[in-house]
C-alpha cells in the first residue's frame, strides 16, 4: 500500500538559520586564527538585537563579534531598515565567556589521538538511495527549492524582485509500499515578500490587495521557480513531477513580517532540517557553533559518512548509523547498525554472531564498522580537516547531502601572519572508502 512521507527546509533568513549562521562565523574566524579553540556558541536574534553567548578558549584568537554579525546578517540579505532587523542597525550583545576547566580536561591530552569526547551523547548518520547524494527525497527537494528561491532573491534583475530572506518550503512525496518514490504529492512554500500592492482606499481594499500579491507570488513560484528546480534535477527524478501536485503557496495569504523581526531566532532549533528531514533518527544534539571535540557535531559527520560509504559500496539499501559516546572517553561506547531489512550481506561463518534467520544481520555489519573506522573524535577531526573554518556554509540547507569541495579560506600562518590554505569542505560526504567496504564484504 503507498504511503505518503513528508519533510521541510527553511531558507538563510529564517530567523533560526540566522542565528545558526552567526554561531558559526564566530566559530569559523576562531578556527581560522586559532584551530586548537574550543567553542559552544549560541545565538539569539530578534526584532532589531542580537545576543551571542557561550564558552570559548583559545590562547590565539580575538574575533570581532560585532563586525563578524554584521557581515553575515548583510550577507543573507537583511539590509533595509524596513525590514526591522537590519545589519547596520540591530544591536548585538556579547555575552561569551572562558570554557570551564572541568570539560577541558577530558577533551585536551597530551598524546591528541587520546582526546576524549566533549560530551555524552548518541549521534546518528543515515543514508538511503532516494537521489543520487543518498539523502531522503522529500528533504532533498526541500533544500533545493529554497536553495533556488533564494539564487532568484540575489540576481541582478530578478523576475522576483518583492522577494525577502525569509522562506519557508515542504515537500510531501507518495511511496510505494516497496519504499520507492512514485510522485511529488504536495508542495508547500511561504516566503516572505515586500508590501508591492497597495489598497485604493485605506483598509477597505486590503483584502483584494493581499490577494493580488499572493496570486502573483503563486503564479511566479509556478512559471519560474519550479521551472528551474525540475530543470536542475536527475530526469528520474524530475518525472516524480507529474503535474498533478498540489500547490500551497503562502496559505496563510501574506507574508511581510518576517525573520527576527517576525519570530524569535535560536541557534540550533532546525535539527530535523539540517539532518535527514525526520527520516532515520536523531540524538537530539544541534551542530552550528561548535568546536570538532563536540561529538554531536564530528560523530555526526562521521556516522553520515559511514552510512553514505555503506550504501553506496552496496551493503544496504538504506542505513542508519548509531554512534554513543561518554565524556572523556576516546572510543565509542557503542556501535549500532539498522538496516532496516535491505542489507545484501550476511554474517561469515566464524564470526561470533548468530542469524538464525538465515539473513544478513546488521550485528555484523556493525561489528565490521567498528573494524573499518577509527572512530576516536581525534581521529575524526583529522579525516576530515574538522579544525579549519570549514563551518558556515553548513549553517544552512543542511550539513549533509552537499557536494564536497575544495576552497581557499583565510588561516593563521605557521610564522603568525595570516595567509590563504586549501581547505576540505564537506569531506563527510565523500565516497572515499567504498572499494575498502566491498573489499571488507566480498561484495
Amino acid at each position: 500500500m503507498n504511503y505518503l512521507f513528508t519533510s521541510e527546509s527553511v531558507s538563510e533568513g529564517h530567523p533560526d538559520k540566522v542565528a545558526d549562521q552567526i554561531s558559526d562565523a564566530i566559530l569559523d574566524e576562531f578556527l581560522s586564527q586559532d584551530p586548537e579553540s574550543k567553542v559552544a556558541c549560541e545565538t539569539f536574534c530578534t526584532s532589531g538585537l542580537v545576543l551571542v553567548g557561550g564558552e570559548v578558549r583559545s590562547e590565539k584568537a580575538y574575533v570581532d563579534i560585532q563586525e563578524t554579525v554584521r557581515k553575515v546578517i548583510r550577507k543573507i540579505g537583511y539590509t533595509k531598515p524596513e525590514y526591522h532587523f537590519d545589519a547596520d542597525s540591530c544591536g548585538i550583545i556579547s555575552t561569551i565567556h572562558e570554557q570551564s576547566a572541568d570539560i577541558n580536561r577530558g577533551v585536551v591530552r597530551a598524546d591528541e589521538m587520546s582526546q576524549g569526547a566533549g560530551d555524552q551523547g548518541m549521534m546518528f548518520g543515515y543514508a538511503c538511495r532516494d537521489t543520487e547524494e543518498y539523502m531522503p527525497l522529500a528533504l532533498s527537494l526541500s533544500h533545493r527549492l529554497l536553495r533556488i528561491l533564494t539564487d532568484i532573491r540575489k540576481e541582478a534583475g530578478s523576475p522576483m524582485p518583492y522577494l525577502r530572506p525569509d522562506a519557508k518550503s515542504q515537500f510531501t512525496i507518495e511511496f510505494s509500499g516497496k519504499h520507492q518514490p512514485i510522485r511529488v504529492h504536495t508542495i508547500v512554500l511561504s516566503t516572505q515578500h515586500d508590501e508591492f500592492e497597495a489598497p485604493e482606499f485605506l483598509d477597505a481594499a486590503r483584502g483584494d490587495a493581499d490577494e493580488a500579491m499572493r496570486l502573483r507570488i503563486e503564479q511566479d513560484v509556478k512559471t519560474i521557480v519550479l521551472p528551474r528546480l525540475i530543470a536542475s534535477l536527475p530526469t528520474k527524478t524530475a518525472a516524480l513531477f507529474r503535474g498533478d501536485h498540489i500547490l500551497h503557496v503562502n496559505p496563510t495569504g501574506k507574508f511581510v513580517i518576517g525573520g527576527p523581526a517576525g519570530d524569535t531566532g535560536l541557534t540550533g532549533r532546525k535539527i530535523i532540517v539540517d539532518t535527514y528531514g525526520g527520516r532515520g533518527a536523531h540524538g537530539g544534539g544541534a551542530f552550528s557553533g561548535k568546536d570538532p571535540s563536540k561529538v554531536d557535531r564530528s560523530a555526526a559527520y562521521a556516522a553520515r559518512w559511514i552510512a553514505k560509504n555503506l550504501v553506496a559500496a552496496g551493503v544496504a539499501d538504506e542505513c542508519l548509523v548509531q554512534l554513543a559516546y561518554a565524556i572523556g572517553v576516546a572510543e565509542p561506547v557503542s556501535i549500532f547498525i539498522d538496516t532496516y531489512g535491505s542489507a545484501h550481506v550476511a554474517a561469515k561463518e566464524g564470526s561470533g554472531i548468530s542469524d538464525l534467520r538465515g539473513e544478513a544481520t546488521d550485528a555484523y555489519i556493525a561489528s565490521k564498522v567498528r573494524e573499518l573506522f577509527d572512530l576516536r573524535p581525534a581521529a575524526i577531526v583529522e579525516r576530515f580537516g574538522l579544525k579549519n573554518p570549514i563551518y558556515e556554509p553548513t549553517a544552512a540547507y543542511g550539513h549533509m547531502g552537499r557536494e564536497p569541495y575544495v576552497a581557499k579560506v583565510d588561516v593563521r600562518m605557521p610564522d603568525g601572519s595570516m595567509g590563504k590554505k586549501d581547505v576540505q569542505f564537506f569531506g563527510w560526504e565523500k565516497l572515499d572508502v567504498v572499494e575498502e567496504i566491498k573489499k571488507s564484504f566480498d561484495l
